[in-house]
């Protein structure tokens, strides 16, 4: 993602004590949902322009961010080398996720896939590889310089079973009971209005259908701080829901066989999680 126009991200050094957004930066309040998308938009749309133009940057929840010692968090590096040579470029560089949901959502032959937030398209380009050409994989994304990305990298990778829209996560533009999985990758954390979100991704899912994704879990004492900073929100951080966030949160949208398990710390009040759900049968 790109820098903010009002503050630029810390020095490595510092983010194992404030994260992204830099310390001092903090307002009163959390932002409004549409400050919260307008300012992701932006971000998303100058990592883009970065990788395009063969300068990928950094960034908040950039490309290799590291935290704590140097160890990567987000970005390409926490896909497998095998994942990569399948791959342009681009793909990798644009990734700036905190996970490889494709990894663990158990993909199979002929199922239809989506990945939210689908960003230069390395997830949606992974699953539709997995699903195999009797499958379909969706890529929903809002920023057109990523859609371009996306694009350009399917193309590259000759890679035909795959369509990606533009919209919102909050309004996913698919049918109902059209998908078999739904996976995001660091996504959910940047929403204004995470329970809209899981009711669309209920609605879109058919019964027994599944949801893998990657993203940011919130310890219950993060400082109100840090969540009320903007750039630690559209960096990853501060928009993240708790454990017990993300269970009431997904139970209320009628997902069940919920599980929640800690991947790696992003943040000295925030780890990376991999959190699947499935629609009920019947």
């Amino acid at each position: 993602m790109a820098e903010l126009t009002e503050a630029p991200c810390c020095a490595p050094e510092q983010h194992a004590a404030s994260g992204c957004g830099c310390p001092g930066d903090a307002v009163a309040t959390a932002p409004d949902a549409t400050a919260v998308r307008e300012r992701v938009r932006e971000r998303y749309a100058a990592a883009a322009t970065r990788v395009t133009a063969s300068d990928p940057g950094s960034g908040c929840c950039g490309p290799s961010e590291t935290f704590d010692g140097g160890d990567e968090v987000f970005g390409a590096a926490l896909y497998a080398l095998s994942d990569h040579e399948q791959l342009p470029d681009t793909a990798s560089l644009a990734s700036l996720g905190c996970g490889n949901p494709t990894a663990v959502a158990e993909l199979r032959e002929g199922e239809t896939v989506l990945d939210l937030g689908s960003g230069g398209g390395i997830d949606v380009l992974l699953s539709a590889r997995r699903v195999g050409p009797s499958g379909k994989a969706h890529g929903l994304d809002m920023t057109d310089e990523m859609l371009d990305l996306a694009r350009e990298n399917a193309q590259k990778a000759g890679v035909e079973n795959v369509e990606f829209h533009k919209g919102y996560i909050e309004a996913i533009p698919l049918g109902d009971a059209s998908v078999d999985v739904v996976i995001s990758n660091c996504v959910l954390n940047l929403s204004g209005d995470k329970p809209r979100v899981l009711r669309e991704v209920a609605r879109v899912l058919r019964p027994g259908g599944r949801l893998a994704i990657s993203d940011v879990v919130a310890d219950e004492d993060m400082d109100a701080a840090t969540r009320a900073d903007m750039q630690q929100w559209t960096g990853c951080i501060a928009g993240a829901l708790t454990h017990r966030e993300f269970v009431s949160a997904l139970t209320d949208a009628g997902l069940t066989n919920i599980d929640i398990r800690e991947t790696h710390r992003v943040h000295p009040s925030a780890a990376s999680a991999i959190i699947r759900a499935q629609k009920p049968s019947t």
